[in-house]
């Protein structure tokens, strides 16, 4: 039972070609290319200003500096967002279900935060390793402190989005198998454990959204420590 529950997040292989980069790729097959016209559809207008407003908020708490970042990080949120709504849809698969694949995405762009950082103003981003008044004594502890908790970073984002997702999909799993296997049995149990399963899909969508809102949140505050 627990490897028929697991096999779900197994990235799937086509003729001994795993199929996780045409997964990668459709996202952006998806999404409304710009038309030459003045006047653009509904469906552009509002990925635009979703674009916008959620680009604005993000950039609000940053310097001149971090605003070169505007596109990354829309492009990520978009990015994220609909590679989480698409594992929601039956006999699909969900890259970001998968640790690898989130620390791929985020050891870089926190490791290019951190450099930036250094490049920029050495001097401030060496002395939060080290607050200010600290007694001697507690310096090389404080020192390994902070290290650690400056390379867990990235790990804390891969495992946050991978658990979140993991999570939402193996109780769907579990309650749409118990709502099938309780149509005969019991009807009236059936029916409202499919009443929640509906709930627990909107919520997963919820879920979905909110993720990548967070993952591309986290990393502009690591931004904001170092620029």
């Amino acid at each position: 039972m627990a490897t028929s529950l697991f096999d779900q997040f197994i990235s799937p292989v086509l003729l001994g070609i795993p199929l996780i980069a045409l997964a990668f790729v459709l996202p952006w097959l998806l999404f409304p290319a710009p038309a030459n016209r003045w006047i653009t559809n509904r469906m552009l207008t509002l990925q635009n200003s979703f674009i916008s407003n959620f680009t604005a908020q993000l950039l609000k708490p940053l310097n001149t500096g971090g605003h070169k970042w505007a596109l990354i990080f829309a492009a990520l949120m978009l990015f994220l967002m609909s590679l989480n709504m698409l594992g929601l849809l039956p006999y699909t698969f969900t890259p970001t279900a998968q640790l690898s694949v989130n620390l791929g995405l985020a050891v870089p762009l926190w490791l290019a935060t951190v450099l930036i950082g250094m490049r920029n103003q050495p001097t401030k981003s060496l002395a939060h390793f080290l607050p200010e008044g600290t007694p001697i004594p507690l310096i090389p502890v404080l020192i390994i402190i902070e290290t650690i908790s400056l390379f867990i970073r990235p790990v804390a984002l891969g495992v946050r989005l991978t658990a979140n997702l993991t999570a939402g999909h193996l109780l769907m799993h579990l309650i749409s198998t118990a709502a099938y296997s309780l149509l005969c049995i019991m009807p009236t149990v059936a029916i409202l454990t499919s009443i929640v399963l509906v709930m627990l899909t909107v919520l997963e969508i919820a879920v979905a959204m909110i993720q990548a809102y967070v993952f591309v949140l986290l990393l502009s505050l690591y931004l904001q420590e170092n620029v």
